[in-house]
């Protein structure tokens, strides 16, 4: 069955969010099976984002030589096989071990895809990156509700991630064996391209809104679940639902939000949206009964679903130097957050209460309120050339 290329990247991110999120699902049972406080339990799940951290920072010319297809078949695959095992191990110490090197897997997975939808989107002429990006939470969407299921029926971590590495495998060989790689954008940057991706100055404000949007995230996706039983102490299918309707409503955003940046531009959408995840924040922090705090999580998923994407388009667009380089940049200092958001929310709820911690993501959001600037007012008609025309350079 032929498919389109920019819905293979669809499956490629589905996949991945499928099996980052069983894991993060089962994290009530991961926390009891390991022994460990929520402290300990974040300071664990670090390894991914020590693993990403450095995987974005070095691993964009590998991608680049590898290309986009073997690059698909190493992370989509081998992140889901590495998360499968988690359940197996038991140890924090090794349980650390195999999220660092599924974190090296993750941020070449980032990488990968994001810059290959870009290509796709210059190529078609409109707007996929928010769709793409929609698929991710999809997947989340689908795992939580799957989950909340499995956990009511009692179904061991082990089967629940067994079972999901399974079908990602069938469906991932599937989806990927038919992948090229698409046209690169023309090349209006100078020199030779650095081994190391770091940050630029111009790409501070687009990191401060990815920041922004993935500690948000973070916060739904990693801790929905632990807040809802701590706090209201619900049966585990009502616990689930916090993370559900995050997911749902993130991908339902995503999915559909791309015609409203098209009309309105990436600054008035991505300025929307982190107001409503201020909402979302302080209904869940407040929240006097559990169905307030579902609805916040709700505004969150709302909230942070297409900043991030916004944000990754921009970074492509920039002229300064390769996309790859300004994808992979922009990964070091927002997805990372992703991973570093259960350790230090974590931290805070053992400390000083689940509630407080989710207030910790109110200030970076109004400092990307300020930052939403460095966003385009209009996308650029014309597709491809017309809109590295359009360019942000900071």
């Amino acid at each position: 069955m032929k498919i389109a290329p920019q819905q293979r990247i669809y499956v490629c991110f589905f996949l991945f969010a499928v099996s980052l999120g069983a894991l993060l699902s089962r994290m009530p049972d991961l926390q009891v099976a390991m022994g460990v406080n929520k402290s300990e339990l974040g300071l664990t799940l670090i390894g991914a984002a020590i693993g990403a951290l450095i995987s974005l920072t070095l691993s964009s010319p590998l991608i680049a030589r590898l290309g986009a297809r073997t690059t698909a078949f190493i992370t989509v695959l081998g992140t889901s096989a590495l998360l499968s095992l988690v359940p197996w191990i038991g140890a924090a110490p090794l349980v650390f071990c195999v999220l660092f090197v599924e974190g090296l897997l993750a941020g070449a997975l980032e990488i990968n895809l994001n810059v290959e939808i870009d290509r796709i989107e210059a190529q078609l002429g409109r707007g996929v990156m928010n769709r793409a990006h929609g698929f991710w939470s999809l997947g989340f969407f689908v795992t939580a509700l799957v989950s909340s299921v499995v956990r009511q029926a009692g179904i061991s971590m082990e089967l629940h991630l067994a079972a999901t590495f399974v079908t990602v495998l069938i469906i991932g060989i599937w989806a990927i064996s038919g992948m090229r790689n698409a046209p690169a954008r023309i090349a209006l940057h100078e020199g030779k391209a650095p081994l190391v991706a770091l940050p630029t100055w111009g790409l501070m404000p687009l990191c401060v809104i990815g920041i922004a949007a993935f500690l948000v995230e973070g916060a739904g996706i990693d801790w929905s679940a632990i807040y809802m039983r701590d706090v209201f102490s619900v049966e585990p299918f009502i616990g689930g639902l916090g993370l559900t309707l995050f997911t749902f409503c993130m991908a339902l955003a995503r999915l559909f939000v791309d015609p409203l940046v098209d009309r309105f531009g990436a600054r008035a959408v991505a300025t929307m949206l982190l107001v409503l995840s201020a909402i979302g924040i302080c209904a869940v922090s407040g929240a006097p009964h559990p169905y307030v705090a579902l609805a916040g999580f709700a505004l969150m998923g709302a909230g942070c679903s297409a900043v991030y994407p916004l944000a990754v388009s921009a970074a492509a667009q920039r002229t300064d130097r390769a996309a790859y380089l300004n994808v992979a940049a922009l990964g070091q200092m927002s997805f990372v957050v992703f991973f570093l958001a259960p350790p230090l929310l974590g931290f805070i709820a053992e400390h000083a209460g689940i509630r407080t911690s989710y207030l910790v993501c109110l200030p970076l959001i109004i400092y990307a309120l300020f930052s939403a600037k460095a966003l385009a007012t209009r996308r650029a008609a014309g597709g491809g050339s017309a809109a590295i025309a359009r360019s942000v350079n900071g």
